[in-house]
This record gives C-alpha cells, sequence and structure tokens, in this order.
C-alpha cells in the first residue's frame, strides 16, 4: 500500500470517528436530553483517555520533557493531523498549540453549526482530560475562535 493511500485511510477513519460522535450524540439527546446526552457521552470517552493516559504514568509528576516527546510522538501523520506546536517546555510544566483537528474539519465539512461544533468538541475534548489527568497530572484546556476553526490550547501541570 502506497503512503498516500495510507494517509487518506487515516483521514478518513478520522472523519469516521467524527461522523460516528455526532450520530451517537444526537440518538442520546433525543433519548435522554442535552446535558444527559453530554454526561453519558463524556464519560465514556474520559475513560479512553484514562486508558491512553496509562501511556504516560511514568512521566508524572513533572517529567514534561519525556510526556512531551511521548505524547507528540504518538500523533498520527508525523504529528500534520493535529498540527501541534509546543509554546510551553519546562519544569513547570507543558502547553501545546493545536492548530488543526480532523474532527470539527469534519463537523463543519457536515455543514454543523458554530454552536454544534462547539458542543461536540466539548464532548471529545474531554478524552484529553482523561488522557493527562489518568497519567497523573493536572489538565486545562481552551478554544479560541480563530475564523471558521478554533485553536485548542493544552496546559499540563503536576499535581
Amino acid at each position: 500500500m502506497s503512503e498516500e493511500k495510507l494517509r487518506k485511510e487515516l483521514y478518513a477513519a478520522n472523519t469516521n470517528r467524527a461522523i460516528i460522535y455526532k450520530l451517537v450524540f444526537d440518538a442520546m439527546v433525543e433519548e435522554f436530553g442535552m446535558e444527559k446526552a453530554k454526561e453519558v457521552m463524556k464519560k465514556g470517552i474520559y475513560r479512553r483517555g484514562e486508558q491512553i493516559g496509562a501511556n504516560f504514568k511514568q512521566f508524572a509528576p513533572g517529567n514534561f520533557e519525556g510526556l512531551r516527546d511521548a505524547f507528540l510522538g504518538g500523533i498520527p501523520d508525523d504529528g500534520k493531523m493535529f498540527a501541534p506546536t509546543v509554546t510551553r517546555c519546562d519544569e513547570g510544566g507543558l502547553d501545546i498549540e493545536f492548530d488543526n483537528c480532523p474532527l470539527k474539519n469534519a463537523w463543519i465539512d457536515m455543514g454543523l453549526s458554530d454552536e454544534e461544533c462547539a458542543t461536540l468538541c466539548e464532548v471529545a475534548g474531554i478524552i484529553d482530560y482523561g488522557t493527562f489527568e489518568g497519567a497523573g497530572f493536572h489538565f486545562e484546556m481552551t478554544a479560541l475562535p480563530e475564523g471558521s476553526k478554533d485553536k485548542c490550547y493544552l496546559k499540563v501541570r503536576s499535581k
């Protein structure tokens, strides 16, 4: 299989993930209402993050260089998929800015409103809380509007 074909399949898999999140979330909203749907979906996604975070426990409480290298080393397509930029990595913490999100790109392509995208980003983004908190770190994430896409800012600190 060619590298280009593999890359297309990788991005298609992430688009599929975005579509599944949207359809499952919509079904849960219909069944339980918005707030309960968010609560339940976040619970499951957070648990997946905790599973991922087990791979990073060795870096807690303060090996931010090791955490940076391990976390960024796992981003598909040599990091291009999420386009991370490390804005801080020292004894005080790790800050990463993401310039791209294949999930949000898919939701935009599906024609979702800014509000719908923000809700799904809130739900899907909980995976990072599970990942870093599950690894033993304090974690915060913010997203700031930048045209039709948001940049996500991850801040990882010692507990």
